[in-house]
């Protein structure tokens, strides 16, 4: 098809049967190479909108995650005066906030409770595990169509690395698909231990030289990969490449950085201070990440216990909160005995709560109507409750919180704005959180 007198090529007919390939490269534009789909892409990435600075209050996050769905009525929501079918099968006991309760078996979080703010009327709609626990770590409900960064996958791409350290760590493992990058690269993905740091033979997996490997040869294997890593980035830019490129310098840095590795050695501790964590999964892992966030790493996220109580509640929560008790009132201690509390967000979470009432096997369902969070430190208030469920524990009575309102109000404290939108695979922005509100009534 001629387009002009003058012109001696034929051009694409739009009219007529272009391939699409043909199509693809209409979009040229001045001489760049630039297919309609690359154009496209940069026109949306421009089209992103600048939003508001916020400056950080916290640098760094633990998020002490306790999976299966720990029941309100027997940790920070305890029902003191209500019959004994929902009250529970402990006497609640005062804390040092006049005139407040926690449970039975948080004896040692009772004399801290006037460092903490608790959260007592969080609310979703997700009954399932998987929907709760995806609810808890991105602040979206799940969605068919798209997979939602965690909130570690946020923290790491937003804020970076420090000292050669990984910004999100997992301990002691990756729990659920829910803890990685969603839509984002996988280069911001958690760096899991891969072991527990309770075990008596404790080491980070792949964190060691091996032993017949001097520097110089370790320098060589680096340059090596490299020059390997560069022909391939000129070949084909794609994200696994990409990220396996951030992983392996990531790893060398690991690798190569005695202050790095050191960060991981729990043996730097003395025994005394590993005795007052506790010589258990818990207070090792609590012990262990304050090791790491006072390192640099900017968000450490501890998983510990199985809170799925459907039975026989009283036994489990004799073998598990104690643990838990112990652990998380030496770590809030510590942290403030260090000058770190203000400087770092310790958060509690679930993926929802247990029903009101005791079932016929002494145990308690699943309940996302209303459940409990913790936070202290990192700019929250001290000593403050917000919001209240009923009498019995059923329903939030005032105040509600949902989980976009928790996410919101983390990232501001971190220093993010969390209605910044991220670009997803073809080329969609995203907001880090949609909808919600940032909770100043938390804030110091």
């Amino acid at each position: 098809m001629k387009m002009h007198p003058n012109c001696q090529g034929n051009h694409i007919d739009l009219r007529v049967g272009a391939s699409r390939r043909d199509f693809m490269y209409v979009g040229m534009m001045g001489g760049l190479g630039l297919t309609l789909p690359q154009m496209l892409r940069l026109q949306a990435a421009n089209s992103i909108p600048e939003v508001e600075t916020f400056k950080p209050i916290a640098d760094s996050i633990i998020h002490i995650y306790l999976p299966g769905g720990m029941a309100q009525h027997e940790s920070w929501d305890p029902k003191p005066f209500a019959s004994p079918d929902y009250r529970g099968p402990y006497t609640p006991i005062k804390t040092s906030i006049p005139g407040e309760y926690v449970g039975e078996k948080f004896q040692n979080i009772a004399k801290i409770m006037n460092k903490l703010t608790v959260v007592r009327s969080m609310t979703h709609g997700e009954a399932a595990h998987e929907r709760g626990t995806h609810n808890m770590f991105t602040g979206y409900r799940p969605s068919p169509a798209i997979k939602f960064p965690s909130f570690g996958s946020i923290i790491s791409h937003e804020m970076g690395s420090r000292n050669n350290l990984p910004p999100y760590v997992a301990v002691p493992n990756v729990i659920a698909p829910e803890q990685g990058t969603g839509y984002m690269s996988s280069a911001f993905g958690p760096f899991a231990l891969g072991s527990d740091p309770a075990d008596k033979n404790f080491t980070v997996r792949d964190l060691l030289t091996p032993k017949d490997i001097d520097d110089k040869r370790f320098d060589r294997r680096r340059s090596l990969l490299s020059t390997v890593d560069e022909h391939f980035r000129s070949v084909e830019k794609a994200d696994s490449i990409n990220a396996m490129d951030s992983f392996y310098q990531a790893a060398y840095g690991l690798i190569s950085s005695s202050q790095a590795r050191e960060a991981f050695d729990l043996n730097k501790e003395t025994d005394k201070l590993r005795d007052e964590y506790g010589r258990n999964s818990a207070g090792q892992r609590f012990l262990l990440a304050r090791r790491l966030v006072e390192a640099g790493v900017r968000m450490v996220s501890v998983n510990f216990g199985g809170w799925d109580h459907h039975s026989n509640i009283k036994s489990a929560f004799d073998g598990q909160a104690p643990q838990f008790d112990q652990a998380f009132a030496r770590l809030i201690t510590d942290l403030a005995d260090r000058g770190m509390l203000k400087k770092t967000l310790v958060m509690v979470s679930s993926e929802f709560g247990r029903t009101p009432k005791i079932n016929g096997t002494n145990g308690r369902d699943h309940w996302p109507r209303v459940f409990s969070v913790a936070m202290a430190g990192g700019g929250v208030k001290e000593g403050y409750i917000h919001g209240a469920s009923d009498s019995l524990g059923g329903e939030p009575d005032r105040d509600p919180v949902g989980p976009e309102d928790l996410a919101k109000t983390m990232y501001r404290l971190l220093g993010i704005n969390s209605e910044k939108r991220i670009m997803s695979d073809g080329a969609r922005p995203i907001d880090i959180v949609n909808g919600g509100r940032i909770m100043n009534e938390w804030i110091a």
